[in-house]
């Protein structure tokens, strides 16, 4: 395993990262208010296959947290310039809600880094009265703190039984992302709020053409089905699949939410 922090010469903060595995890169982009280790069990799996890059986003985890306000398109340009300073493109990108609207711009504005990009529980576009929710999240945050919404992060990240799983384990990896969300500096978990809050990748994703797999969730009531199906519409000969777990998909069901992106990424081979 690798592991570091780098610095790039635009304006892109230092991000940390961590390298495992060998074979082709895939690289995977975390949820708003988590850090790279919400890839921790799909990492597992698939670092026994392919060269999983991982990396925590600005104003999350150990990378630096740049004054807001942030976008969506700074968010997917500091993606581009980690993939070009490590030599890692075209890559196979994953992104989970906020990453996979990362995906989104990625795909858009560099698609020679991709080889193809997986969409999973995310969405292409916000209108009212969404805009307003995300809007009085970020005021809560200001005033108040990121604690002060974390419950209700984890009541829409996981389904009722996972958070109550002490036997298998789902009770305490809820325990740290909830640590880890917590920990959070208000400032740039609002501006990651308002890079989410105003994405419109309506027209943009028509320019998309690497192979695209979106995920969605049965029980994801953060994006529910429909923006899913949106996202897939918006894209040429994009694939949609579904997995029954709520917004973290990939935390609570690593090893299926694994065998459908390592089921896409054959298929192209």
């Amino acid at each position: 395993m690798t592991s570091s922090t780098v610095t790039e010469s635009n304006p892109s903060p230092k991000l940390h990262w961590v390298r495992e595995g060998q074979g082709p890169v895939v690289m995977l982009s975390h949820a708003l208010g988590c850090d790279l280790s919400m890839w921790d069990a799909l990492t597992e799996r698939l670092k026994q296959r392919f060269t999983v890059f991982r990396y925590d986003a600005r104003g999350h985890g150990q990378s630096a947290a740049p004054a807001g306000p942030y976008s969506m398109e700074m968010l997917a340009d500091d993606a581009a310039a980690l993939i070009q300073a490590q030599a890692l493109g075209p890559v196979h990108f994953v992104g989970l809600s906020m990453g996979g609207m990362t995906a989104q711009a990625l795909a858009a504005r560099h698609p020679e880094l991709v080889k193809s990009i997986t969409i999973a529980n995310a969405a292409n576009f916000y209108g009212e009265p969404a805009g307003a929710m995300w809007r009085a999240r970020m005021n809560t945050v200001l005033t108040q703190g990121v604690a002060a919404v974390a419950e209700g992060a984890i009541q829409r990240w996981f389904t009722p039984e996972f958070i109550a799983d002490t036997v298998g384990g789902g009770a305490a990896r809820v325990a740290t992302l909830r640590q880890k969300l917590e920990k959070l500096a208000p400032e740039p978990y609002a501006a990651s709020c308002g890079a989410v809050a105003a994405i419109d990748f309506r027209s943009s994703n028509q320019r998309i053409t690497c192979p695209t797999l979106v995920i969605a969730g049965t029980r994801d009531e953060a994006t529910p089905l429909a923006l899913s199906e949106a996202i897939v519409s918006s894209i040429t000969g994009a694939k949609l699949v579904t997995l029954p777990a709520a917004h973290l998909s990939a935390v609570e069901q690593p090893q299926a939410f694994s065998a459908l992106l390592e089921t896409f990424l054959d298929d192209l081979k």
